[in-house]
């Protein structure tokens, strides 16, 4: 199905030649070359261990293998894949002997002193209602359950916990009596929707240098008890007790989660200590908006923006371009989609705010699903690897709309091949050639040379395509535009307060819904051919 939203990601730079293929006989691999590691590979131990304890050892112990094993490696350019590697065969070790270490150990609740003789004195009834305040304490936050554990469990005073903590009597005073509140207002199973976890499709937009051992922003935060909290928490805020009792775990789990959710910018702070998600998740509201309403504003379009499609394709094919042996069904909806694109920038009169830098330097931000099948959001899904700074000069663009395949965008070197093999009809990059070539990206015929199936417009190219996309679609834009700032009034709305500007980028994607949307009912009614099964609708575009 379409994808829900737009998105760009930015694959790292090309390396140099002397990078890509080795260093010199002798020459020894610099250890500074793992700082860039340090960072991420939190990130990736936290993804495969219980707690934040566990992902700090288990980082420890990936850098120091790391650093040991060194000498070991010649190739530069195999840095990223050896080092994973490396992380993957520790984690696995990590893992048995944690999970041997664990099995001795329960994580429902906190271990609390007993006495021995108490317990075999009392009722069962007192035992359940114990086990129950005991794990009704597990749940709470930090604040309240290290204090009521040193008050009734360890039998310290207030002044001893007071100096044990270092905050003061009163607050320790009234954290008890708040404590004792909450014990009585509630001591009962978790809620039912602990029974049935949830999962998303959790994504970036923006740009960012990720890819190729690189992990994206995203994997982060994409274990279950994160993706639980960020759902639960995203139509309004939520307290670490709410949010242990919706997420069936005990509250120093979430606490423990937060902590790494806020790190990476994936939460905000709301008012009285409860947390909120700071980015959208598409749930089936939106789709149903989508189904309610774009029959209403677009629809009346399609009779007259069908038929300029094609007249548009009758002059944009005689542009010299390189067509990559795609059907003239695949290079006309290829060739409009570029022309709205072009007209978007000009014709579209909703705000479209910068996106801010992130922790990690990069302008993105995180966007998340979890849609059902029973409603269908229109749009444009677009991964563009714009490779700017690399040795190449064209960028790569996929989009996925109205029945396209969804394929990923290449890496910056596979473009540089497909550039050279454009331009010289071979490429000396043979490793990357190969690379390609396993991806679909480059084909290597039966007597040896090499073709390009992707198309590809040069600048001049490009530029006499937006010049036929002003002359066919121009007269209708102002009609197009001022049904997509209508819809998108009411589309606003349904996002929370919170998320104001992510809502605004969204709402400006409704100029590409309505091309999507005109595109699909096109074919529905005849208006437009059927697209291929399996086509795939990319290009490689020369930058300006």
């Amino acid at each position: 199905s379409d994808l829900p939203f737009v998105f760009f990601k930015n694959p790292p730079m090309n390396r140099t030649p002397a990078a890509l293929y080795g260093r010199k006989a002798g020459e020894r691999m610099d250890p500074s070359i793992l700082e860039k590691y340090t960072d991420s590979v939190f990130g990736y131990a936290f993804r495969r261990t219980f707690s934040r304890e566990e992902a700090e050892e288990l980082s420890q112990e990936i850098l120091l293998t790391a650093l040991t094993k060194l000498p070991s490696l010649r190739d530069e350019s195999r840095m990223d894949a050896w080092f994973w590697g490396v992380a993957e065969n520790v984690s696995r070790a990590f893992a048995r002997r944690m999970g041997k270490q664990r099995a001795m150990f329960s994580y429902d609740v906190p271990e609390l002193s007993e006495d021995p003789i108490a317990e075999a004195q009392r009722t069962e009834d007192e035992r359940q209602l114990c086990a129950r305040i005991r794990q009704r304490i597990a749940r709470m936050s930090a604040m309240y359950r290290e204090i009521l554990v040193l008050r009734y469990y360890d039998g310290l005073s207030v002044k001893t916990i007071a100096e044990r903590l270092g905050i003061p009597e009163g607050t320790v005073t009234w954290r008890l009596s708040e404590g004792r509140r909450k014990l009585k207002k509630e001591c009962e199973t978790m809620n039912e929707t602990a029974l049935h976890p949830v999962k998303m499709k959790m994504d970036i937009y923006g740009t960012g240098n990720y890819g190729f051992g690189i992990p994206f922003p995203s994997e982060y935060i994409e274990d279950a008890l994160s993706q639980n909290i960020l759902w639960y928490a995203y139509e309004k805020p939520r307290s670490v007790e709410e949010l242990a009792d919706l997420c069936g775990v005990p509250a120093y789990y979430v606490e423990d989660c937060l902590q790494n959710l806020k790190k990476r910018c994936a939460v905000v702070t709301a008012p009285g200590g409860r947390v909120q998600t700071d980015f959208i998740i598409w749930t089936d509201k939106y789709a149903r908006y989508h189904t309610e309403h774009l029959p209403q504003f677009a629809a009346p379009l399609a009779d007259r923006i069908c038929p300029a499609m094609a007249d548009f394709w009758a002059e944009a094919g005689k542009i010299p371009f390189w067509r990559g042996e795609k059907s003239e069904t695949e290079l006309l909806y290829l060739c409009s989609m570029l022309a709205f694109r072009h007209l978007e920038k000009r014709c579209c009169t909703l705000p479209e705010p910068e996106i801010p830098e992130n922790y990690d330097g990069y302008c993105w931000r995180y966007i998340a699903s979890r849609e059902s099948v029973q409603h269908r959001r229109f749009g444009i899904g677009i991964q563009c690897s714009e490779n700017r700074g690399s040795r190449g000069s064209y960028a790569h663009r996929v989009y996925h709309f109205a029945g396209f395949r969804w394929k990923p965008m290449m890496i910056d070197t596979y473009i540089n091949v497909c550039e050279d093999v454009l331009t010289s009809g071979t490429t000396e990059y043979s490793e990357d050639a190969a690379r390609a070539i396993e991806r679909g990206d480059l084909v290597r015929r039966e007597d040896g040379s090499l073709f390009v199936p992707v198309p590809a417009f040069t600048r001049e190219q490009k530029a006499r395509l937006d010049a036929l996309a002003e002359t066919h679609f121009a007269p209708l834009m102002e009609e197009y535009a001022d049904a997509v700032c209508r819809f998108a009034e009411g589309y606003i709305r349904l996002f929370p307060k919170h998320l104001r500007e992510d809502a605004q980028r969204m709402s400006r994607g409704s100029f590409g819904a309505f091309f999507s949307y005109l595109c699909t009912l096109g074919q529905e009614r005849g208006l437009l051919p059927a697209i291929p099964e399996g086509a795939v609708c990319e290009v490689l575009v020369q930058h300006p």
